[in-house]
């Protein structure tokens, strides 16, 4: 290995110890602490709407200005147009484990340990964090054993370049200078620096779509482009909102003020949570779906703004505001779903007007009786969300050809025939916490949400597509005359995780004449809901 300063350019991947970084950096850590408490001001955000790209186009259908945000230079001025934006060279780009020991203030400390470490013979980094410098030590490749490593933490601690609390971090190192170079008309010009696009009169463009606030070009942890799109939080929901739940053919502004808080939340809560790639959030369903301006609704925009700053919170804290489309009758614990801790907010729910009435909450009994694409559409007395969404009741059958077929695709092997399939266990909302496939080949498990992926349906187009929820029945299709099974049928109902707010059933309940507030607490137990900032 080569012996190395922290001259580079480089980005962080963290991994899962970044709790540990935390304490040895003397903080305390607590889920969203970034936006944890009230803010004065609406803050801004960061939407990487091109999150990786060796070229892209930026402007504007007005006059524009792209700056080198390292110089302050102008570098393209147009009208009307966009600018080609490419990358055309890139520079070396290398995953490693690397040691991270310590985190000092002193920089007589840093300067002492890099002496004693290269001294050694060891490749060192020091990355700058808060008011000091963490020390990271050693360069491993991802594929090294943890043999090895643990070998090598042992050598470096009897050294005294470490401690007992040292850990190993996953760095991504990028060595040399990525350029990019613009081309607007016979205009060319080239930077190593990321770039600002800013229209003063008209919305900012990328890749051709219209945008609120300023787009920025940069570069993401794998050394290629990533567009981003900077804006206030509130214009940012005027994007997600009619995008996640549209105002046609839902247009109760109760549920779409219930789901700008929900999206305000989520996005408060994860400031920076993709922060090793320049920016704060996706614009898609990984976090929530954002189609910048040309995606917005007065509808939707006057429930943003009848909502502004307004936020659910539990003990103080912004709450994850996970939701879905539709819950199937019955909302999810996120513990049934994931493989997380019991969240107290997080708690299934009946998605019908009159509690547990089973003539309005299918228990799994009336579930699987009335599960046909129609059934319960017409309990109008209860379920919130039936009249809504065609997906609150589906159903799918395979054969034994595509069973094998969609099996042996996610297992990675061939499992052969399928001569039974089982749910092992429930949950007390009606889903499958754990599927068991016998087949010819061996016996198959899965759990939770990831039941979904191993149990895809094939699509009209051949695709083969996660299943729409894990509250389901499954049978074998018996052919009467031979008595043999001929495929699997599965009785569903839902669409989506099921935890949290149910999208349609927010509409149901707005409909139904139920307020925000209520739309909300009903969905997220025990929760405030509160002004962050004006």
């Amino acid at each position: 290995m080569n012996q190395k300063r922290t001259t580079h350019t480089w980005s962080l991947v963290l991994t899962g110890v970044l709790i540990c970084a935390l304490i040895l950096s003397g903080l305390q850590w607590t889920p969203g602490a970034a936006a944890q408490t009230l803010v004065q001001e609406e803050p801004d955000i960061r939407i990487g709407v091109i999150p990786a790209t060796e070229a892209l186009t930026v402007g504007s259908s007005g006059p524009y200005q792209i700056v080198d945000m390292e110089t302050g230079d102008v570098l393209v001025e147009g009208e009307n147009s966009e600018t080609t934006v490419e990358l055309s060279s890139t520079a070396s780009i290398e995953t490693s484990y690397m040691l991270q020991v310590a985190y000092t203030t002193s920089k007589a400390y840093v300067d002492d340990w890099l002496d004693r470490a290269e001294l050694a013979g060891h490749p060192t980094y020091v990355e700058p964090y808060l008011d000091g410098w963490r020390l990271l030590i050693g360069q491993f490749p991802t594929d090294a054993s943890w043999g090895d490593r643990v070998a090598f933490r042992d050598e470096i601690i009897a050294q005294g370049l470490g401690g007992s609390d040292s850990f190993w971090r996953t760095m991504t190192i990028s060595e040399g200078e990525s350029q990019i170079e613009l081309k607007l008309g016979e205009t060319a010009v080239s930077t190593t620096h990321p770039l600002r696009v800013t229209a003063h009169s008209e919305k900012v463009t990328m890749n051709g779509q219209r945008y609120r606030g300023e787009v920025e070009v940069a570069f993401n942890s794998s050394g290629t482009l990533v567009g981003i799109n900077e804006l206030p939080i509130e214009e940012y929901l005027y994007g997600v909102v009619p995008r996640e739940l549209p105002p046609v053919p839902y247009g109760e502004i109760e549920a779409l003020k219930a789901q700008a808080i929900a999206a305000r939340t989520y996005a408060l809560s994860n400031l920076g949570k993709r922060s090793q790639d320049g920016y704060d959030l996706l614009p898609t369903p990984s976090d929530q779906v954002y189609g910048g301006y040309e995606s917005e609704h007065p509808l939707s925009t006057q429930a943003v703004q009848e909502s502004r700053g307004v936020v659910a919170t539990y003990d103080g804290q912004l709450i994850t505001t996970v939701y879905s489309s539709t819950s199937g009758g019955y909302t999810a614990n996120n513990e049934d779903v994931w493989s997380t801790g019991e969240v107290p907010y997080l708690r299934g729910v009946p998605d019908a007007e009159r509690g547990q009435a089973i003539d309005n909450v299918p228990s799994l009994d009336v579930f699987k009786n009335h599960a046909n694409p129609t059934s319960l559409r017409a309990e109008k007395d209860g379920d919130y969300e039936s009249d809504w969404s065609r997906y609150h009741r589906w159903t799918y059958e395979w054969t034994m050809d595509e069973i094998t077929e969609v099996l042996s695709d996610y297992y990675n092997q061939d499992v052969g025939e399928v001569y039974d399939i089982n749910v092992t266990d429930r949950s007390n909302s009606g889903r499958v916490l754990e599927i068991e496939f016998v087949t010819e080949n061996g016996t198959f498990y899965e759990q939770k949400d990831r039941v979904r992926w191993a149990l895809k349906y094939v699509n009209s187009s051949g695709t083969h597509s996660v299943l729409r929820s894990t509250l389901f029945y499954i049978e074998p299709v018996i052919d009467r005359p031979s008595k043999e099974t001929v495929g699997f049928v599965t009785y569903g109902g839902g669409w989506g995780h099921g935890v949290g707010m149910a999208q349609t059933g927010a509409v149901g309940m707005a409909e139904k004449g139920y307020t925000v507030e209520e739309i909300l607490k009903h969905y997220y137990r025990g929760i405030d809901i509160e002004q962050w900032y004006e």
